[in-house]
């Protein structure tokens, strides 16, 4: 920690915040102002972080520290094992502000709801003005896309998604989509079949250095309790490992992304898919650098249109109206439960032992790497938290708490509105529920499973087609408006009066055992 002394600014930067090029060091001057960053245990705890999604955060920051100090810059650090750590968040900068007596404060826009206004209520404790300004990571700011939004009728991630690749020349021919069409994804869903998807090169990973392995044995020490293990840690750390991986992913695994984004494969658990999301939500890699990479890989000839397109989607289509429809809709967007769900989550979440396979091996990923793809996660652990009436708020805890790159702007709409439809709507048209069989299509998850996917009801009978048809039961008033819902309706209509009730026993029976 630096010495005393009063400043004229002192910059803010969270954990989530690691860009040299934010805006929070325009006009920076190191003679007379001060980073400010803290370790602090309360945000590990918030909920029960993954000791690898505390060590990524932490490793970065002191990382990041360390760069703005080569500059020459003044950094005000808390380590998390400093003797007078208060372990909060507002603690420690209400003791900084108290010593360095700053004259004004600047940070730019969290990624929680919940650590701008604390940062906010700090500020105003103090007596201290807080600039709160706009983080310029991102290609769509509030006040676009809120009047994007004021102009539609519902939000639908689709146009959106146009009107960026238009504002960006994203994978544009002019004014036409490159390949003659927006969307790619018809091509984007197919499963490996029986064969599986053969030898897959593997992500490049990053050996800890002696800064990241000094936050690896803090975390095994003082958070020993919390889920998951550290003994696979090879995250990007630094903007060079970021881009690294960035290059790694567009030269190995993008050519083969798309079609295969969908699919999913015993102990594979990366596929094709670009494991960068954590850098990018950690501001360790820039969105713009990640899309100009998979363009220059399209137009090299090196990766095909519905590939590129694919992963362009994910950056600058969900990426960006996921946060645009966190900024828009907080704080009251966290209490939505659209289909009054408010059963716990099984504790096997936080062990993976469970005799279904699928969860086995999605939920034992994730314990191991502090990862799942998004359809592990969508059509896994997601899609049985879903089906069985899960509380949407005990889901977002777990997804908050269990994947490295989890930051709440980007996994709260994720989890609330995609995965569980407690937000009635918005982000999804339909609720994402299927059958077991799904997953035997998708995977080869089914092959390694005492359950058959194709029964709901019997001693072999797949808990996820029993809860699939239990859960259109439940809900069948609700949906029966839901175009998109239309031939799933027709399907449990042909389920005659004893058929729906040995499913819903079955169904009470599952939710004995959760």
């Amino acid at each position: 920690m630096t010495g005393s002394g009063r400043v004229q600014r002192l910059t803010v930067v969270l954990g989530d915040q690691l860009d040299e090029r934010s805006a929070a060091f325009d006009g920076f001057d190191p003679a007379v102002d001060r980073v400010w960053m803290a370790e602090v245990a309360a945000e590990a705890e918030h909920v029960w972080s993954h000791k690898a999604r505390i060590a990524l955060f932490l490793a970065a920051m002191r990382h990041f520290r360390d760069r703005l100090r080569a500059l020459g810059w003044r950094v005000d650090y808390t380590e998390l094992d400093d003797a007078a750590n208060r372990g909060s968040l507002v603690e420690e900068l209400r003791e900084a502000v108290r010593r360095l007596q700053p004259e004004r404060m600047t940070v730019v826009a969290p990624g929680e709801w919940r650590v701008e206004q604390e940062l906010r209520a700090a500020a105003r404790n103090a007596g201290v003005p807080l600039e709160v300004l706009p983080d310029r990571h991102f290609l769509c700011d509030d006040d676009t896309f809120r009047l994007h939004a004021a102009e539609r009728r519902e939000l639908r991630m689709e146009p959106f998604y146009r009107k960026m690749r238009r504002k960006t020349g994203a994978l544009m021919e002019g004014a036409t989509p490159a390949g003659g069409r927006w969307n790619f994804d018809e091509e984007n869903r197919a499963g490996f079949g029986r064969s599986g998807p053969g030898e897959v090169p593997q992500p490049i990973g990053f050996a800890p250095d002696a800064t990241t392995r000094e936050v690896l044995r803090l975390v095994e020490r003082r958070f020993a309790g919390h889920p998951g293990s550290l003994e696979r840690f090879d995250w990007p750390v630094t903007p060079e490992q970021a881009r690294a991986a960035l290059a790694d992913f567009a030269a190995r695994r993008l050519a083969r992304f798309g079609r295969w984004q969908d699919a999913m494969w015993t102990g594979e658990p990366v596929l094709y898919h670009a494991r960068l999301s954590a850098a990018m939500n950690l501001k360790l890699l820039d969105p713009r650098e990640a899309v100009a990479a998979a363009e220059d890989a399209y137009r090299a000839g090196a990766a095909p249109i519905e590939s590129v397109e694919g992963f362009v989607r994910q950056v600058i289509g969900w990426r960006e109206y996921v946060r645009g429809v966190y900024r828009l809709l907080m704080p009251g967007y966290a209490q939505r439960n659209a289909l009054a769900a408010d059963r716990p989550l099984p504790d096997f979440y936080w062990t993976g032992d469970t005799e279904m396979a699928c969860l086995r091996e999605a939920i034992g990923q994730t314990l191991r790497l502090g990862y799942a793809h998004h359809i592990q996660r969508l059509m896994v652990t997601g899609l049985y938290a879903l089906l069985l009436g899960v509380a949407p708020s005990e889901a977002h805890r777990w997804y908050l708490a269990v994947y490295v790159d989890a930051v709440e702007w980007v996994e709260l709409p994720n989890t609330l509105g995609m995965s569980q439809y407690a937000d009635g709507g918005v982000m999804a048209s339909k609720p994402y529920c299927a059958s077991g069989r799904y997953l035997s299509r998708m995977s080869d998850y089914c092959r390694g499973c005492r359950y058959r996917p194709g029964e709901a009801t019997g001693e072999l009978a797949c808990p996820f087609t029993t809860l699939y048809w239990d859960f259109l039961l439940r809900h069948e008033e609700r949906l029966r408006s839901n175009q998109r819902m239309r031939m799933q309706l027709r399907n449990l209509a042909r389920l005659d009066g004893p058929a729906r009730g040995e499913v819903q026993e079955a169904a009470r029976r599952l939710w004995e055992r959760a």
